[in-house]
């Protein structure tokens, strides 16, 4: 599978895990691990084997902590189309590009015959040294009727944190509208269902961290900090057998659409956590326009308090300056 430094074409093959530092591993043309010492920290899938039903799409999963503590869910069976961590829009024009039934002023969430899919076109960066793992591709929109809607370039970039138990997860997409029209991007939210503003980047949470604590700067708490506004949130919960905790903190940066966005958070019927620049209001990318997004992930281990939460939001905020658009 074809490799490549920071720039220039891709070509040759990817290399073996790096026995120290961050490694790159394809597996079966269908997904790429980011390792560290050899041992997995993420597998980025691209070629999706989900029904069109669930709009196939790439997604993270699994996610893990340094340590190895699992921090994902993939396909739950109360939201099938729940992937671990992957950017999804429910509401885009008439096409749904989230997954499952979808939800307009009215009659309410209703299937329809509009699941969209997210498509790998081809790499343009994937790279691996002893500091930091990139992977960059183009992916195209496709609508149900098989028609490209979005062209999108995306990039995932890890580090991880001397000294902080925790690694970076920088996530950046530059949406451009291809569909030869406007296209209104909202959320279930923004067509009438009060609190439901989920639409972008989406985790959803293992199933022992149901009832987990949602940190804000200044702040804690669970299903009440839904809708709040600020420039990071983050989720910290316990893990069956051990019982051991980690922290994930989510940061939106300064450059993104309504920055400082508002969250969509869940936590007493399960764990998910979602920057909601389309939870309020919808936005209208018009033919030919990009719309850019930048988000970091910070995974940590140990279960983080608000101050230890701001501690870590510092680490994702240097990683999003470092890697300016």
């Amino acid at each position: 599978m074809p490799y490549a430094g920071a720039s220039g074409p891709v070509g040759g093959l990817l290399p073996e895990p790096a026995p120290l530092g961050l490694g790159l591993q394809h597996e079966h043309g269908r997904s790429v691990s980011v390792t560290h010492h050899g041992a997995q920290l993420l597998r980025y899938v691209t070629h999706p084997w989900d029904p069109q039903l669930e709009s196939p799409r790439p997604y993270v999963h699994p996610l893990r902590t340094l340590s190895g503590q699992l921090v994902s869910l993939y396909r739950p069976h109360d939201h099938v189309w729940h992937k671990g961590l992957g950017f999804a829009l429910p509401n885009v024009g008439e096409h749904n590009f989230w997954g499952g039934p979808t939800y307009t002023r009215g009659p309410g969430y209703r299937q329809s015959d509009n699941d969209g899919s997210m498509r790998h076109r081809s790499f343009d960066v994937l790279h691996a040294d002893a500091d930091s793992a990139t992977i960059g591709h183009v992916l195209d929109w496709v609508t149900a009727a098989g028609e490209t809607a979005i062209v999108e370039h995306r990039r995932i970039d890890v580090t991880v944190a001397a000294g902080a138990n925790a690694w970076v997860l920088t996530w950046s997409t530059r949406l451009t509208n291809v569909s030869g029209g406007a296209l209104p991007i909202g959320s279930p939210a923004t067509e009438g269902r009060e609190g439901a503003g989920y639409a972008g980047l989406f985790w959803r949470g293992p199933r022992s961290w149901t009832g987990g604590t949602v940190l804000a700067p200044g702040r804690s708490g669970d299903d009440d900090l839904n809708g709040v506004h600020g420039p990071w949130l983050g989720f910290t919960g316990r893990h069956d057998e051990g019982g051991d905790a980690s922290t994930l903190v989510f940061v939106d940066a300064e450059d993104n659409l309504r920055h400082p966005t508002p969250w969509f958070v869940r936590s007493g019927l399960y764990a998910c956590l979602c920057p909601a620049p389309f939870g309020e209001t919808e936005y209208v990318l018009d033919d030919d326009a990009e719309l850019h997004l930048r988000y970091a992930v910070v995974v940590a281990d140990g279960e983080h308090d608000p101050d230890g939460a701001a501690h870590l939001a510092a680490l994702g905020a240097k990683s999003l300056t470092q890697r300016s658009r």
